[in-house]
């Protein structure tokens, strides 16, 4: 099975992406949004654990293989940063959202030498701006960072225009585009719910997907979803 369509049925199974068009979640940022995603819930899935990391081994040394280090994002990339390293061989630390405040006041964890080759480690990616954060800070300490391997990407429109001015790549085992699909043949989310969806992706402040569809039922998935990792 190709991998993209095995890691959206993994994450849809443990609803660790959760689609609700009919009653939209709401971000921190206020938007509403007819999906939530909490990748943390891939730890405590085993058999989903598994294909995330082997996934995410095979994208660093497909697309990375000069790699030296990986370096997860704090908190949700840190323990599939280690994990990975793992199965690599490789060592690995993580970045924080910000300097300690004290001790020695670090934000990279894990030692971390000028021109060393990194590729970050992020569970999904939205608008892009935290994981961007996260390699310039990389980039201040003198690292070469080859670019971001990630579970999940929306394909917003301002993630990859933030991303292609940053100069870094991310290569995602899945994509928003693929698990809609995916919801729809398994019966998550009605048929006729896959345009909204990606109306929804195209143009997050436009909120008229959410009438769009009203009437036409839906899916399985509806009613239960919880999580943290809504975005960025």
């Amino acid at each position: 099975m190709e991998l993209k369509r095995l890691i959206a049925k993994d994450l849809l199974k443990i609803k660790a992406v959760f689609f609700r068009p009919e009653e939209p979640f709401t971000w921190a940022s206020g938007i509403k949004s007819p999906v939530y995603c909490d990748n943390r819930l891939t730890l405590t899935a085993p058999d989903v654990r598994n294909d995330v990391e082997t996934g995410l081994s095979e994208l660093v040394v497909r697309n990375f293989p000069d790699a030296e280090v990986l370096m997860g994002t704090s908190t949700a990339g840190i323990a599939h940063a280690a994990i990975t390293g793992h199965l690599l061989g490789l060592p690995m630390g993580y970045v924080r959202s910000g300097a300690k405040d004290h001790g020695r006041g670090n934000q990279i964890e894990g030692r971390l030498l000028p021109g060393q080759k990194v590729v970050v480690v992020e569970d999904l990616i939205s608008t892009g701006g935290s994981v961007i954060e996260v390699v310039n800070v990389l980039r201040g300490a003198g690292a070469e960072v080859l670019g971001i391997v990630s579970i999940f990407t929306y394909g917003m429109k301002k993630g990859l225009e933030r991303l292609e001015a940053a100069g870094v790549t991310n290569f995602s085992l899945t994509d928003f585009d693929t698990i809609a699909e995916v919801a729809a043949e398994e019966g998550y989310i009605a048929p006729g719910d896959i345009e909204r969806l990606i109306a929804f992706r195209n143009n997050p402040s436009d909120e008229s997907w959410i009438c769009a569809g009203k009437g036409e039922g839906a899916g399985k998935g509806e009613g239960a979803g919880k999580g943290e990792g809504a975005g960025e």
